[in-house]
């Protein structure tokens, strides 16, 4: 049996996406998809001493409102450095940032991609290689996309020749599960409910933030084993 998962691309992700990632033979970046603003594809959120806060790469979108995600550029240049540079400032305390610092510093610093899409893959990348992830990555552009919004998403699982389509829960809106059973395609749906609370900095606890803050935090690869379950 052959799982796979489908979905935009996001910078610096939450665990949750991880997670899914981890479950799956093939992870498809879906960035054929149009650009949302104000969404996760070009930012995410990180704790500070006054709250979470957003690290946003300033994207150029003016007048483009149908663009796809993986035609949406940069807009400065300088983003990386000033990203690291809020991040050493609010984990450079936490447990494990030392281990981490000089890969995710050299990534920062020399990030000069032009496209949006380059650079979330070039952090997912990286992170699946610190959690010890292994999961194959392909883009969208790889395949043949046509039809309504589930019919897009059932012709990639058959291309990939995968039996079971592995979704967050949101796609229930919109999924259509009766034409994937037609197509002998089983859906199984996440569940981001249960995840252990970690020693995290500044008080109260939030999940959903950059899986960055796990990475700074504890042991990841840790964290994963029992909180990451592959069924």
């Amino acid at each position: 049996m052959k799982k796979i998962a489908i979905s935009q691309s996001n910078y610096i992700p939450w665990k949750g996406y991880f997670d899914l990632i981890n479950k799956v033979d093939e992870f498809i970046l879906y960035d054929d998809a149009q650009f949302t603003r104000r969404d996760w594809r070009n930012r995410n959120k990180i704790k500070t001493p006054n709250g979470l806060q957003w690290l946003t790469i300033p994207v150029d979108v003016k007048g483009k409102y149908f663009q796809k995600i993986k035609d949406t550029k940069i807009s400065e240049k300088d983003w990386g450095p000033k990203h690291w540079q809020q991040i050493k400032q609010n984990y450079s305390k936490a447990r494990h940032f030392k281990n981490y610092k000089d890969i995710f510093e050299e990534l920062y610093l020399n990030c000069n991609e032009e496209y949006l899409s380059e650079i979330n893959y070039k952090f997912i990348i990286t992170i699946n290689q610190i959690l010890g992830i292994k999961t194959k990555i392909k883009f969208s552009d790889e395949f043949e996309i046509y039809g309504n919004q589930t019919e897009k998403l059932l012709n990639i699982c058959k291309q990939c020749k995968a039996n079971i389509y592995i979704s967050g829960p949101a796609a229930k809106n919109y999924f259509d599960e009766q034409l994937a059973e037609k197509e002998n395609i089983y859906v199984q749906w996440m569940n981001y409910e249960n995840y252990e609370e970690y020693e995290q900095l500044f008080p109260l606890f939030e999940h959903r933030v950059s899986v960055l803050d796990l990475i700074f935090n504890t042991d990841p690869i840790d964290y994963i084993k029992k909180n990451f379950k592959n069924e």
